[in-house]
């Protein structure tokens, strides 16, 4: 029962803060982090500054601050980068929302993001692998 509880408080509280407006801090984590081996003014790094994806993810797992979801750079080791199916596929997956791959937190859908926008974030993403 204890369980249930955590989970549906960790889920409330994932969603809240995924649907967050507010962008100061999204914007700085995202700034603040250390350099990715693509072009600092990546289209790509803009878009997840501008969106709500720095409440729950960070570029890199040490990044300072807790994350509820994986870092991208976590992403980008899990992912081929070459296939379009698995840039289709995670595109797909950020817009209509998901749960299961990396662990019990459920990412809550952005319906509202452009699908070339969210096309050109996971390409800038899968960047970051090592």
């Amino acid at each position: 029962m204890k369980k249930a509880i955590l989970f549906v408080l960790v889920c409330s509280g994932a969603i809240l803060a995924c649907n967050s407006s507010g962008s100061s801090t999204k914007t700085d984590s995202v700034a603040t982090a250390p350099a990715a081996p693509a072009a600092a003014d990546s289209k790509g790094l803009e878009l997840i500054g501008a969106s709500d994806c720095t409440t729950c993810h960070r570029l890199h797992k040490e990044a300072a601050g807790a994350s509820i979801g994986p870092s991208y750079s976590e992403v980008a080791a899990k992912y081929a980068p070459a296939a379009d199916t698995t840039v289709d596929r995670l595109v797909h997956k950020i817009i209509t929302g998901g749960s299961g791959v990396w662990g019990t937190v459920p990412m809550t859908p952005h319906p509202a993001l452009a699908p070339a926008d969210v096309k050109e974030m996971v390409t800038y993403i899968l960047t970051l692998k090592n």
